[in-house]
């Protein structure tokens, strides 16, 4: 696909001696949002971390942006993830947290942190620690470091999870908008609303394997 900001190509992986991941394909255009849904085992967290590099395929190619993900190009150039067990520290607030990674990568500064903790709807100046923090909280200070360098992909495993209503629909409006902004999005959620509101083309997933395509625009 000419346009295709990722390319996933008849990929396998096994983990354990089981088969996770069976001849999966997918194609995501440059500047779309992407769902994927399936049951739990289905392999949409798997298949997400993959994208990003975080787990190596048995067999199979992806490509980022142009690029083959392997050995000379383990991850994705400009990435932004939200993902079970994000690795966020305990110890410490969400601004500190989100100074320390920021301090690790050197893209960006104190007003763009700011901007991101804003943006999903927490405070800057709340001392409170990780650890303290509600799930919802935590949730939504996930998707603040990964939108907070303005990355041109977002991989997003269950966005809205722990969220209340006023959280879906501040997360939902801020994933519009970073599409506007040229993202290219790829989500995986149980949640249909999510996907039926969100999503340019829907991947559906059995058992590792890809069922079914569907688009909302032909």
């Amino acid at each position: 696909m000419k346009d295709a900001y990722i390319v996933v190509e008849h990929i396998y992986k096994k983990l354990r001696g089981r088969e996770i991941l069976h001849d999966m394909n997918l194609s995501v255009p440059s500047g779309a949002i992407v769902g994927l849904v399936g049951a739990n085992g289905s392999g949409k967290s798997m298949l997400l971390r993959t994208i990003a590099g975080l787990i190596k395929p048995s067999k199979g190619k992806v490509w980022v942006d142009g690029k083959p993900l392997g050995k000379k190009h383990s991850f994705p150039d400009d990435l932004g993830i939200v993902i079970e067990n994000v690795g966020l520290w305990p110890e410490y607030t969400g601004m500190e947290n989100l100074a320390l990674l920021a301090k690790i990568r050197g893209k960006i500064g104190k007003q763009e942190m700011e901007e991101a903790l804003k943006r999903v709807g927490l405070s800057p100046s709340d001392s409170r620690i990780y650890k303290k923090y509600s799930l919802g909280m935590k949730q939504r200070l996930a998707i603040a470091q990964a939108i907070m360098e303005r990355p041109k992909l977002l991989l997003l495993d269950e966005p809205t999870n722990a969220l209340d209503e006023n959280g879906v629909a501040l997360i939902h409006d801020l994933i519009f908008r970073e599409r506007k902004r040229g993202a290219t999005i790829v989500l995986a959620s149980h949640n249909r609303a999510d996907i039926d509101l969100l999503c340019d083309s829907v991947y559906f997933l059995e058992e590792g394997k890809v069922v079914r395509r569907e688009d909302k625009y032909v």
